[in-house]
Order: structure tokens, then sequence, then C-alpha cells
């Protein structure tokens, strides 16, 4: 049977009865984004609130809205956030992006998600699950365009897609009144192609930062941009 939770440095994660589990997507995402001056933050599709607790830890000084439409995500969230030492700078909510921007009772200097984005795929027969995984419940297109209007002057949108969406948030971007600030190409492996992608997206034009990471150099062996990224919440590392 999996483990029903993971254990970071300053916090643990239960995500049994979250239809996404802790993954390496996330935890990049989280370790990746940009917040060293980010006072109010929003952490979309929070699932088991792991990126909103890895900004907290990053940034004593945030406030983090964490928001998902699935109930059992925010029921293990919430607990999650309760138990951990940030619990007084999290509101973890049940809510969608688009229910969330026709109450805009605030701006945000950061914005985070690691998004649904599968489209074509076969659907899970959980529904939790394909909410999930599925662009159905937040298109890209809505998570620009709304991110944009929930934007402070300087704020700053940070996502992870598969690197074919490369193209289309950068058009996206565009279109929305954002300008891409990093993009960070994700390999798993010297031999293989890149398989995410990790981009920023800001309020203000700022000049291009273009990167490439790796994960591992062999196998169970995490190459050293790697280590440094993550080494403040992974265990062993």
């Amino acid at each position: 049977m999996p483990n029903p939770y993971f254990q970071f440095k300053q916090f643990t994660i239960y995500h049994d009865r979250c239809a996404m589990k802790v993954g390496t997507d996330g935890v990049l995402l989280g370790a990746w984004t940009d917040v060293s001056d980010a006072r109010y933050v929003l952490d979309i599709g929070t699932g088991t609130g792991l990126i909103a607790l890895m900004i907290a830890q990053r940034n004593s000084n945030a406030t983090i809205d964490a928001i998902d439409i699935d109930t059992d995500a925010i029921v293990q969230s919430a607990e999650n956030v309760g138990e951990s030492p940030f619990a007084s700078r999290i509101q973890c909510v049940e809510k969608s992006l688009q229910d969330l921007v026709s109450y805009p009772l605030k701006k945000y200097d950061a914005i985070i998600s690691n998004p649904p984005f599968f489209i074509e795929s076969l659907k899970s027969p959980h529904q939790g699950r394909t909410l999930a995984r599925h662009a159905d419940s937040l298109p890209v297109e809505d998570l620009i365009s709304i991110s944009s209007r929930l934007l402070s002057e300087r704020g700053k949108l940070s996502v992870i897609y598969p690197c074919d969406y490369k193209n289309i948030l950068v058009s996206l971007a565009g279109q929305n009144n954002l300008f891409v600030s990093r993009i960070t190409n994700v390999f798993p492996t010297p031999s293989s192609v890149s398989k995410r992608i990790l981009v920023e997206l800001s309020k203000n034009e700022l000049p291009l930062v273009e990167t490439d990471l790796l994960i591992e150099k062999e196998r169970h062996v995490y190459s050293d941009e790697f280590t440094a990224l993550v080494k403040d919440f992974y265990l062993k590392m």
C-alpha cells in the first residue's frame, strides 16, 4: 500500500484523499517560483497544499490563499496546513479561479499553479483525479486571462506545463498584457527530451532569462542544480 504521507523538512503532506499525490512537478514549481517580495500569494489548484506550504516556508512575510474545486483536496490541504508551522498564514478555500475573479477582494503579488493540462488523454473513472489532471475545469486560456486580472502591478504568474505548451503560453501572455520573464526547460535525464517547462509571466517587462534544468545525472543521482533548488525541502538532501 502506498505511503499515505510525504515527509518534508518542515512539514508533512498527507495525500491519501487527494486525486493527485505529491510529485516532482509540484516540488519544482514551489521551489522555483520567485516569491522573494510577495506579500499576497494565490495558489490555484492547491491539491494537498504542498506549494502553499513551500511558499510559506520560503517567505515568512507572505500570506497565501490556496484554492481548489475538489472538496477532498481542500479538506486534506487544510489539515496539512493546520498541522504545519505556517497555519496562520495560509487559507484553504473550496473555490474555482473563475468564481474567485467574480469577487476580486485583493490583488496578488504572486500567483502559482500546477494546473491540470491533459486534453485528449483517457479520463479516469475517479472524478477527482479527472478534475485534477484534465484541463476541462481550468483551460490554459482562463488561467492566463484571469490571473492577469488578479495580479498586482508588480505581480508574477508562475506555472508548470508540458513543454509543448510553450508557444501557447507565450502567445497568451501577449494577449493578456503579460510578459514572459523566465523559462526553465526541465530534463528528467541527460539523454531525454524536455518533459516540463516552468514559465514566469510578469506584469512588467523584464529581460527574458531562459535556462535548462536537469533532474537526474543518472538513476537516483540528482544533478547539482536540482539538489540546490530543493534541498531546503527534501529530507535526504
